[in-house]
C-alpha cells in the first residue's frame, strides 16, 4: 500500500545543539499536531561534534516522523539546507533554526500566506540580538536591497515556508540560503515577508560572528547581483509548427 503524501516537511539545519533540540522537539510536536496536518521533520546534522545525531536518533525511535539526515562533515548552514530541500516530501517545505530563537507558533502563520503566495519568509520584528549584530544586519540588509533591487527587510531570517514545487529548480552555493527569497523572485515566483517572533537565545552562542562572514557575504552579494543583471529575460511570440500532433 502507498503511504499517504505528507503535507508538510520542516526542515531544520543543526549544528551541536545538544541543550536545545529536548526542548524544541516537544514544541514542535505540539503546534505541528495541532493543525492535522500529515508531517516529517528532517533535522540535518551538519557535522556536529556533540550529542546532536544521538539525540535525533532518539526521537525518531519515539516517533518515525522525525528524520535525522548526517552530512558527513560540517558543510555549512545554506548545504544543509539544500540538503533538507532535496530530501523533502511534503506538499510545503518549512525551514527554521535549531537554537529555539525562532518560535514553532508561528508555523500556521506561515503557511497560512502559501494558498496566495509561493514562499513567506520571517522578518524578526523585534530582534533579541545584541545590538552590534541587529546594526550590522541593519546595514547588510540595506546594502543587499540596493544592489540587489529587492525589498526584503530581514534576508538573515531563515524561519521560511514554501510551496515545493518553487524549490526545484533552485540552485544554491556556499552562503546563498541568505538569498533564497531574492532568488525565488528572480525566477518569477510570489515571496511575502512575514512578522514573526524571535526569542532570546538560551543555550549555546551563535554560529556566526557580526565582522567574520563580512567579507564573504559581499562577495556572494555581487555574485547575486551578476546573476540578476544577467538573467535572461525574454518571451516567445510565436511557435509555428513547433508541436507536432499526438498520433
Amino acid at each position: 500500500m502507498t503511504a499517504p503524501a505528507l503535507d508538510l516537511s520542516l526542515v531544520i539545519p543543526t549544528f551541536n545543539e545538544e541543550e536545545n533540540l529536548p526542548l524544541l522537539w516537544p514544541e514542535l510536536r505540539q503546534v505541528l499536531d495541532a493543525t492535522g496536518l500529515r508531517y516529517e521533520i528532517v533535522f540535518v546534522d551538519d557535522g556536529s561534534q556533540d550529542r546532536s545525531a544521538e539525540i535525533i536518533r532518539e526521537f525518531h525511535a519515539r516517533d518515525p516522523r522525525v528524520r535525522l539526515l548526517r552530512l558527513k562533515a560540517n558543510s555549512g548552514e545554506t548545504a544543509a539546507t539544500d540538503a533538507g530541500f532535496k530530501a523533502a516530501r511534503g506538499r510545503y517545505v518549512v525551514t527554521m533554526d535549531a537554537d529555539l530563537q525562532n518560535d514553532p507558533h508561528d508555523i500556521p502563520a506561515l503557511l497560512a500566506h502559501l494558498d496566495r503566495w509561493d514562499a513567506a519568509t520571517g522578518w524578526r520584528v523585534r530582534r533579541h540580538d545584541p545590538w552590534t549584530k541587529r546594526a550590522a544586519s541593519h546595514i547588510a540588509n540595506r546594502v543587499r536591497n540596493a544592489l540587489t533591487q529587492d525589498e526584503i527587510r530581514d534576508s538573515g531570517c531563515t524561519f521560511r515556508a514554501f510551496r515545493r514545487e518553487c524549490l526545484r529548480g533552485l540552485v544554491l552555493y556556499r552562503g546563498f540560503h541568505r538569498f533564497i527569497p531574492t532568488l525565488l523572485r528572480m525566477h518569477g515566483y510570489r515571496v511575502i515577508e512575514v512578522p514573526v517572533n524571535h526569542r532570546p537565545r538560551r543555550f549555546g552562542r551563535s554560529k556566526y560572528g557580526v565582522w567574520k562572514r563580512a567579507g564573504s557575504a559581499f562577495k556572494d552579494l555581487l555574485v547575486v547581483r551578476w546573476m540578476r543583471d544577467r538573467q535572461l529575460r525574454y518571451q516567445v511570440a510565436e511557435d509555428v509548427g513547433g508541436r507536432l500532433s499526438e498520433e
